[in-house]
């Protein structure tokens, strides 16, 4: 029985908690009021009052527990690709914290608004080697956009405010948040300000008018001109702009492993992918023309190859809302700074009209024809290049698809025809493997009626696993498909063609049972080594109303071609095969 003295301490406290509220209250208000909607969260000691707080709140977002704090991460960056919002994620100091810092990097590479709240050891012990504490903003500063500790429960609002604005405008990239235990724990009695002036961060939204004019101009008197199209396009929300920019003027386009879908992959005008496995008619036209029209690509080193090489004739005009990008690695003969789909709205509306460019424009197609991605059949287990075909019959070319880093990510860029925006999810920039299952997760989350396949290697599969228990803890119907060649294809190829064949440590003979692994989960589960199979399993696989993976037995030696070696030119592909007729 309780004393009527503790009755009455009791009531008191009831009042107290009702007046007054903690750093980690404030924080679970201000990410209401940022109209989050999940997140991905992993507890541990320095967020506990953060996890308290969330557990005592009416708080109108879904918390997502991952399995490991890189799946957080890469879950967040799917849900952000798919729908545009900052992904968010909750991990704790230390471990939780470090753990994070891939995907953050991937981010930051790739161009994805996440904000990222770790904890941190209390402000008294910061710099101690305490239990669990880590130099997160260290660690940090050169992979994220901007980075904050907070150290004043005062600033708290106004930091989160911040932390999304800088996140999702401009270039959008990672931020992360740092708040020490003591701040969360921090009881308050009033509400602060949230309004913030950055002085120092204006992104350029609109392009100069006499830059737009220079490209029309350049547009106008051009004899082979092509476009380049990069996910700047897509994160402007410019595809409809492009495609109609491209239709008008009757140029042919082009895209970069990121900015798959940018441009209709059935249309016409597509010439697929350029770059180190791009399309021989995309490279050729970059290779050969007289103007090429950069809208929200980075000119990275896997697009370029051999610098020298690339574009040695053209006028090059660059758009891109990150002034940082323009002139990096690839003379810029036309910059022009600010936002792809402002920029295409200009140039849509520009009187000017293009010489005749139809012989050019035309060799680009017969190129296009004559010389497609191409594969031989098997007769013994199932060639990649179909197994992708077939899945891009079941699901009717309007899956959201992501992928893990290496030959099957080729594949799927070449042989998944991506027609909308935001439905290709990969790790471009970083190229990390692990990342396609959580980001399937991620996906999913940010489009509940979406049907989404994770393609992944038998390698990449095993480095974050463990989060087809989270699947089935929300029973998010992702289907997971292994394309299992018992190796790190991709490594394997490259030790083939440059290394004399030495597969050091690269084949993977002591794979686990997938199914076994799979149903372990409580996932539904298939293994296909016919091709006469394939769309029996697919389609049982694509029917189940949860979660399911199939381990998909390929030819083990297949090579991802055409293929730019080191150091060549994109007109130097080899593995290129004329169309059989």
């Amino acid at each position: 029985m309780k004393t009527e003295l503790a009755i009455k301490e009791a009531q008191l406290n009831s009042r107290i908690e009702e007046d007054f509220i903690t750093g980690a209250d404030v924080l679970i208000e201000a990410l209401v009021n940022q109209k989050v909607d999940t997140v991905f969260g992993y507890p541990g000691g320095a967020v506990l009052p953060i996890y308290d707080a969330l557990h005592k709140s009416d708080a109108s977002f879904n918390h997502i527990l991952c399995r490991h704090e890189q799946g957080l991460i890469h879950a967040a960056e799917g849900y952000a690709r798919t729908t545009g919002k900052a992904g968010v994620v909750i991990a704790t100091s230390g471990p939780g914290a470090t753990n994070l810092i891939t995907g953050i990097t991937d981010a930051m590479m790739d161009s994805l608004p996440v904000v990222c709240f770790t904890g941190q050891v209390s402000s008294a012990v910061i710099g101690t080697d305490a239990f669990q504490e880590a130099d997160v903003i260290g660690l940090t500063t050169p992979i994220t956009k901007y980075n904050y500790q907070v150290s004043d429960i005062k600033d708290l609002p106004r930091i989160v405010r911040e932390a999304f604005h800088i996140a999702t405008t401009g270039r959008p990239g990672p931020v992360v948040v740092d708040i020490p235990k003591n701040i969360s724990q921090e009881v308050v009695t009033e509400t602060f300000d949230t309004e913030f002036h950055l002085p120092g961060y204006q992104p350029t939204v609109n392009p100069n008018p006499l830059q737009i004019k220079r490209v029309m101009n350049a547009l106008k008197t051009a004899k082979k001109p092509v476009i380049l199209a990069g996910a700047g396009v897509q994160f402007a929300g410019g595809s409809e702009e492009l495609k109609e920019f491209a239709e008008k003027h009757k140029v042919p386009v082009t895209t970069t492993l990121l900015g798959l879908g940018t441009f209709p992959g059935t249309h016409e005008q597509s010439l697929g992918m350029a770059g180190m496995h791009g399309s021989y008619a995309a490279n050729m036209a970059i290779s050969e023309s007289d103007l090429l029209i950069n809208i929200g690509a980075r000119f990275d080193d896997r697009l370029t190859g051999a610098i020298k090489h690339f574009a040695p004739d053209a006028k090059v005009a660059h758009i891109d809302i990150d002034p940082a990008e323009i002139g990096k690695n690839i003379e810029t003969h036309i910059p022009v700074v600010g936002d792809a789909k402002e920029a295409l709205k200009r140039m849509l509306n520009s009187p000017v009209e293009c010489d005749d460019h139809s012989e050019w424009y035309q060799k680009v197609m017969d190129n296009k024809a004559d010389s497609p991605f191409w594969y031989e059949r098997s007769d013994d287990l199932i060639s990649p290049q179909w197994l992708i075909e077939q899945i891009y019959e079941e699901t009717n070319g309007e899956a959201i698809v992501t992928t893990d880093v290496g030959q099957h990510q080729m594949w799927t860029a070449q042989f998944y025809k991506m027609d909308q925006p935001n439905r290709f999810v990969t790790s471009g920039g970083l190229g990390t493997m692990g990342f396609g299952l959580p980001a399937a997760l991620g996906a999913q989350l940010g489009d509940r009626d979406a049907t989404v396949v994770a393609i992944v290697g038998d390698g990449g599969f095993q480095m974050t696993m463990q989060e087809m228990q989270t699947l089935k803890h929300y029973n998010l119907p992702v289907k997971v498909v292994i394309v299992n060649n018992e190796a790190l294809g991709m490594v394997r190829q490259w030790q083939e063609e440059f290394y004399e064949e030495r597969y050091s440590e690269s084949l993977l003979d002591q794979n686990p049972d997938f199914v076994k692994l799979a149903e372990a989960f409580g996932a539904e589960a298939f293994q296909v080594k016919d091709e006469n199979k394939v769309r029996e399993t697919l389609k049982s696989a694509f029917e189940h109303d949860g979660p399911a993976l199939i381990d998909a037995r390929i030819v083990k030696l297949d090579l991802v071609f055409p293929m730019v070696a080191p150091g060549k030119g994109n007109h130097e592909m080899i593995g290129v095969k004329p169309c059989e007729e």
